[in-house]
């Protein structure tokens, strides 16, 4: 499922147009988004929690020459499933 299906469905569901359920995936993806920029937790409850996770600084080696680099550090985005969610999907 790609955001226009996302959008279809959305529209489908709440009886909207599909121009006002962008409107509504855009603000609910906008919303998360920002809330993660915060350095906020994004709890759903029944679907699962976003949340930012930061990689330590550390050294790696580059597989062609065998040279040590640093790898710096780094922020990403991780998802828990909740348990309604991971029960549907079983």
């Amino acid at each position: 499922m790609n955001k226009m299906d996302l959008v279809a469905e959305v529209a489908d569901a709440s009886d909207l147009t599909k121009a006002k359920a962008t409107e509504v995936v855009d603000a609910v993806f906008a919303a998360i988004e920002g809330a993660l920029k915060a350095k906020q937790e994004v709890r759903l409850v029944g679907f699962g929690t976003f949340v930012t996770a930061t990689r330590k600084a550390g050294t790696g080696r580059n597989p062609r020459t065998g040279e040590t680099i640093k790898i710096a550090e780094s922020s990403s985005v991780r998802f828990k499933p909740g348990k309604s969610l991971k029960d549907a999907v079983n």
